[in-house]
């Protein structure tokens, strides 16, 4: 660690964590001025009946709500301008975002274009918001994407079949209400596959060229807490210990990334997400172990630390490194992860991947700087 290195941190949103935070969600619209909130979420919370745990505080407080749940698993250009207008539409003062990356990503896009018109590609890259948008609360349902702390929004083009990145403060939560109680009820593949999204964020943050000294220990305990808990949270759902170490693992993972970066694994899912529509937290799954193994030799001291907060003993470091790539493998191997395989792309189609891959913007911050032709052998690997 380069502790003579200059960095700035900012973390604008209020955490709220803890058993039945949600409870409290009408004091926070309160605390906001807001008295017509707009709940963003997706139709699988709706089926699910988990979106009642954050209506009923509203109901029982008499505040006016509408609901907005036509968001796709990778959140959509069209979803964001479609939402932006019903916001318009009902006069929405607040988004509530309610669920996994998705809603939550869509409604940070949302409160841009509800407010300052366009298309969510004019706001694409660093801070090009001109002004204030919708403030926003964020509800976490998953422990996984993060996103309900960090100050970026990661949005599919489908005319481009490409996920385009738009990052600034400006768009971060007003207060995340984190209550583990609300992802008891996450089925088993998609605890595993937004767990080991964590991990995934956890590790690239803390490995990034870019990372930096508090980047640097929160991912750190990141690892350790999903190493320990994401087996337990899949194998029993209702244990909410597990379930509270999970939802901690990804705050602290997203907290971590969001002031360093993601690297090659993210430029691989969100490549293979923007052409193939598939589920990002199971793109990094698939991808991490092998993205680690490919670049260990470049990050030999990092990876052993790494294997150290997984809770391995390790003679050197590079017995430390191939002790973190081995051990992640495992995890994912144990709570299930599909392999690259079940996909079903074509051989033919991995250089659109490895071009899109490489054009990404976090490829430089990979510990070992990649080339189209890298990525075509991590896909052959794979």
């Amino acid at each position: 660690m380069d502790i003579m290195k200059s960095f700035s941190f900012v973390l604008p949103t209020r955490i709220e964590y803890g058993v039945g935070c949600i409870s409290r969600i009408a004091g926070e619209l309160s605390h906001l001025s807001s008295s017509k909130p707009l709940i963003v979420t997706d139709k699988g919370i709706v089926a699910s009946g988990l979106l009642k745990k954050v209506t009923r505080p509203l109901d029982e407080a008499g505040i006016a709500y509408d609901i907005f749940d036509e968001i796709a698993p990778n959140p959509r250009d069209e979803n964001v301008h479609a939402g932006a207008a019903f916001a318009r539409e009902t006069r929405s003062d607040c988004l509530v975002a309610v669920g996994g990356g998705s809603p939550i990503d869509c409604a940070k896009s949302m409160s841009i274009i509800a407010t300052h018109g366009g298309v969510i590609q004019d706001f694409r890259g660093v801070e090009r918001i001109p002004g204030a948008p919708l403030p926003i609360i964020t509800v976490p349902t998953t422990a996984g994407s993060g996103s309900e702390v960090t100050f970026s929004s990661v949005i599919t083009d489908c005319g481009k079949k490409i996920k385009f990145s738009l990052r600034s403060v400006k768009i971060a939560a007003k207060v995340a209400l984190c209550d583990p109680e609300l992802s008891v009820s996450l089925p088993k593949s998609i605890t595993a596959a937004t767990g080991m999204d964590a991990l995934t964020h956890a590790i690239e943050g803390f490995t990034a060229t870019c990372a930096e000294p508090i980047a640097n220990a929160v991912a750190l305990y990141s690892i350790e807490l999903v190493s320990k808990y994401l087996r337990r949270a899949v194998a029993n759902g209702s244990d909410i210990e597990a379930r509270a170490g999970m939802l901690m693992g990804s705050l602290l993972g997203a907290i971590s990334f969001s002031h360093s970066d993601v690297a090659a694994v993210h430029c691989i899912a969100e490549s293979l997400g923007g052409m193939y529509d598939k589920p990002h937290g199971v793109c990094n799954a698939v991808c991490l172990p092998v993205v680690m193994d490919y670049s260990k030799n470049h990050c030999i001291e990092k990876y052993a630390r790494i294997a150290k907060a997984m809770g391995i003993n390790y003679a050197s470091e590079m017995e430390g490194a191939e002790a973190a790539v081995a051990e992640v493998k495992k995890l994912s191997s144990d709570v299930g992860i599909p392999s690259f395989s079940s996909f079903g792309i074509s051989e033919s189609e991995y250089r659109e991947i490895a071009v899109k891959s490489h054009e990404n913007l976090s490829n430089d911050s990979n510990p070992r700087l990649l080339g189209v032709d890298d990525y075509l052998e991590i896909l052959k690997r794979l």
